[in-house]
């Protein structure tokens, strides 16, 4: 038998690492492989030999993994490009090296782009024993071809949860105050979106529509008239007409060519302070807890991702699967319930699925009733968490050992 290798990429999520158990828990049940390698930083970590045995992990490991936030892996934005022939051939080196078969790789838009590009590699190079499989993650919720992506039901629950508690706590004051919740989402409004679940949630501003600011300050002063208060979440994506970002800090690139954003909450705070439609705004960003906080998980995302795991290492027995993506989708039952397929990882790469615009409401004043209906049965269920000495316990990342 051959061996096989998983590696995380991009941004990380609460439930990534489920995968990753799903994957060595298949192999431990039908050991198709003699050994689960773990990539430590991704691509850029393969391509420099740095591998991990996970082939015996134990279970109280594999159970404390799935709960375990962030890449227990690493990761990287290091972009394989088709013309860097240099690293497509260092990498099926690093392959043939230690007798890896197949290539699970764990993450976004950009990483379906690897699997594609390398897949598309040993075909042109009639390379018949190197196969690479995708499996998606992303908070963003932002895959084309699957229904949803493992991480994004986690941070939605959290998104959702936070806008409650910020929401009470607001109100505990008689003054007229406006706050701001930003979320992430540089392309698609899902977590921001998410925010509605809340049932709190008084102007939602989405990328997907371009930024009318005399319509959304007339919306924030209607609010403060009848209750003194304004609630406001924010996606950092959202753009004016012109195609510029609201966002006050515009960026740079971060290796793929996607600005790096951060700063619309407080552009929102600026233009209602400045307009004089509230005397008081608060700001919270929820930068990178909203893809990281794992003690509220939903017990269907660390489920959904466990299952991909295992499903896409069940796919890969077949020795002709590869620059495949395994995903998610939705059974036409009264349950909610799913299950998964595959397809071309070239039909996910580099595209961009947006929140429906038929599912925004006009002037910023909430989500349709199908937008909850897609929501809600994601964020349901909480997984038991083991704790250790009073806080949720995880495994110590595998590139820090």
């Amino acid at each position: 038998m051959s061996n096989c290798l998983v590696a995380q990429s991009g941004g990380p999520s609460s439930v990534i690492n489920a995968t990753v158990a799903g994957i060595v828990k298949a192999n431990q049940l039908n050991p198709f492989y003699d050994t689960v390698y773990g990539g430590l930083n991704g691509i850029e970590g393969i391509l420099s030999e740095r591998l991990v045995d996970l082939t015996h992990m134990s279970e109280n490991e594999n159970r404390i993994l799935c709960q375990t936030p962030s890449s227990a892996l690493g990761s990287c934005r290091y972009k394989l490009k088709r013309e860097t022939v240099q690293d497509f051939e260092k990498l099926f080196q690093v392959m043939e090296k230690y007798d890896i078969e197949t290539l699970f790789y764990i993450g976004g838009n950009d990483s379906m782009d690897t699997v594609a590009a390398l897949s598309e590699y040993a075909a042109a190079k009639e390379i018949i024993n190197r196969r690479f499989v995708g499996c998606p993650k992303t908070v963003d919720n932002d895959l084309m071809v699957t229904d949803h992506c493992p991480g994004f039901a986690s941070a939605a629950k959290f998104i959702a949860t936070t806008a409650m508690q910020t929401w009470l706590d607001v109100n505990v004051y008689t003054r007229q105050e406006v706050f701001v919740l930003e979320t992430m989402g540089r392309d698609a409004g899902w977590l921001a979106a998410a925010s509605c679940l809340s049932g709190i949630v008084d102007l939602v501003v989405l990328p997907e529509q371009a930024f009318n600011k005399e319509v959304f300050l007339a919306e924030v002063k209607k609010c403060i008239l009848e209750k003194n208060k304004c609630y406001v979440v924010v996606s950092e994506g959202v753009r004016y007409p012109d195609g510029t970002y609201l966002a006050a800090g515009e960026a740079k690139n971060d290796g793929f060519g996607h600005a790096i954003l951060g700063g619309a909450g407080n552009a929102l705070k600026s233009l209602i302070l400045e307009s004089g439609v509230a005397s008081r705004c608060k700001v919270q960003d929820l930068s990178t807890a909203q893809r990281c906080h794992a003690s509220e998980q939903s017990l269907v995302d660390v489920e959904e991702s466990f299952k991909l795991g295992m499903s896409a290492h069940m796919r890969s027995v077949d020795k002709a699967f590869t620059g495949k993506m395994v995903g998610v989708k939705r059974k036409d039952t009264t349950e909610y319930d799913v299950e998964f397929f595959a397809t071309d990882a070239s039909n996910v790469a580099n595209h961009v699925k947006n929140f429906p615009t038929e599912w925004i409401l006009p002037n910023y004043r909430g989500l349709a009733p199908e937008a909850y209906d897609y929501m809600r049965p994601l964020i349901q269920g909480e997984p038991v968490i083991i704790m250790e000495n009073g806080i949720p316990a995880y495994v110590k990342p595998y590139y820090m050992r």
